[in-house]
């Protein structure tokens, strides 16, 4: 099968401009660019551009895939929104990377998993990770978590590298995070053992009375800035610092970074995930065991009911599988083999099991030249 490479860039806080788009028309000739984004794949070519180099100058999301394995996802978001220092406790390898350019700052996230090169398909991957863009304007940190751990599950950090601080809400992550989570597959079982030592995260649902209030309360001038760069230059940025500054202000914490105390080392975390992934298979191995059981009573309650329902009928059997022997008909022996059993539990539930011997003897010497049906009776067990 050949190569697949999918590249997809999106533009969320403002539109491209004529003169970037041309820019990036420069670059392809065939891809779909339109004012928030840039979509294109490969299967023999290579894309000509530089993803970072864009993320820094056009785009706030980028997403890549590849049939041979390769997952990246990268975000943009404003430094007054993400402090680079924020994001780099957290990115610190090369699973995770974190850098500013300009007023913003770019986050990398990547996963490699050698796979068999099946066809895949890169439309539609992006939309359910762009909302994990909008949490983590408003302070929330789990997506760096993902990314920390991601480099921890990827032995790209020492054993004794202790944890950055646990944000709160891991155990409830939300559906673009489990997205995102299973985008860079990182493991359930090392997911769940992290998030033990989450706080939960509070009620984040917002006021519409709340918010009205605090926002008639900040200077005219400020809400006059923000409303002509969204009408100009369509920036939705500065409605999110907003939010971000409301959310801080309601909850009194500076960010979503949870309480510091108890960090857990690398070691420990991958060595607990371990246990609970063992774990795990055990007791899928007992629930299927017991799964097992149950079919195997219920069969022997079926087979019981059916030997009742047979009993006493033993000469009209032996008679219909003289008939169907007779036919010399492979369909006809696969009916009389399966009679043959039916007559051979009887016997050993009725302790005739020596007359039921006597019996096949006789069959056996009968049919003597009928080699295909005498290997039925062989495979049987007969």
């Amino acid at each position: 099968m050949s190569e697949y490479q999918y590249y997809e860039f999106q533009a969320i806080d403002r539109p491209l401009t004529d003169k970037q788009m041309q820019e990036l028309r420069s670059y392809s000739t065939r891809a779909r660019i339109t004012r928030t984004s840039f979509v294109n794949d490969y299967s023999w070519g290579s894309f000509k551009g530089n993803p970072d180099g864009w993320m820094e100058k056009y785009f706030d999301a980028f997403l890549y895939l590849a049939n041979w394995g390769t997952h990246i996802l990268k975000l943009r978001l404003p430094s007054r929104l993400l402090d680079l220092q924020t994001a780099q406790q957290y990115c610190v390898g090369d699973s995770a990377v974190a850098w500013e350019k300009g007023d913003n700052v770019i986050l990398s996230f990547g996963s490699d998993e050698e796979g068999d090169w099946d066809w895949i398909e890169g439309e539609g991957h992006l939309s359910p990770l762009i909302p994990v863009r909008a949490e983590l304007a408003r302070g929330d940190l789990r997506a760096l978590y993902l990314g920390w751990l991601l480099c921890a599950q990827n032995h790209e950090l020492d054993d004794e590298d202790a944890e950055p601080p646990v944000p709160p809400g891991l155990g409830q992550i939300s559906g673009s995070l489990d997205e995102l989570a299973d985008f860079l597959r990182i493991d359930g079982d090392l997911l769940d053992v992290a998030a033990e030592a989450s706080e939960i995260m509070g009620e984040t649902q917002l006021s519409r009375e709340e918010v009205h209030a605090w926002v008639a309360g900040l200077p005219a001038g400020e809400k006059d800035d923000i409303l002509t760069g969204l009408v100009i230059e369509g920036d939705l940025a500065p409605a999110t610092e907003l939010l971000q500054r409301f959310l801080k202000r309601s909850t009194g914490t500076r960010d979503g970074s949870g309480t510091p105390a108890a960090r857990r080392t690398v070691g420990e975390l991958l060595e607990a995930a371990e246990v609970r992934a063992e774990e795990r298979r055990q007791a899928e191995v007992r629930k299927r065991a017991k799964e097992a059981e149950r079919h195997k009573h219920e069969a022997q309650i079926a087979r019981a009911e059916y030997l009742d329902k047979i009993a006493g009928q033993q000469p009209k059997l032996w008679a219909q599988i003289e008939g169907l022997i007779a036919t010399k008909q492979p369909k006809r022996y696969d009916e009389a083999v399966t009679l043959l059993l039916d007559l051979r539990d009887l016997a050993q539930r009725e302790g005739k099991e020596d007359k039921f011997r006597m019996r096949m003897e006789t069959i056996h010497a009968a049919n003597a030249r009928k080699p295909s049906f005498l290997e039925r009776l062989r495979k049987a067990g007969l």
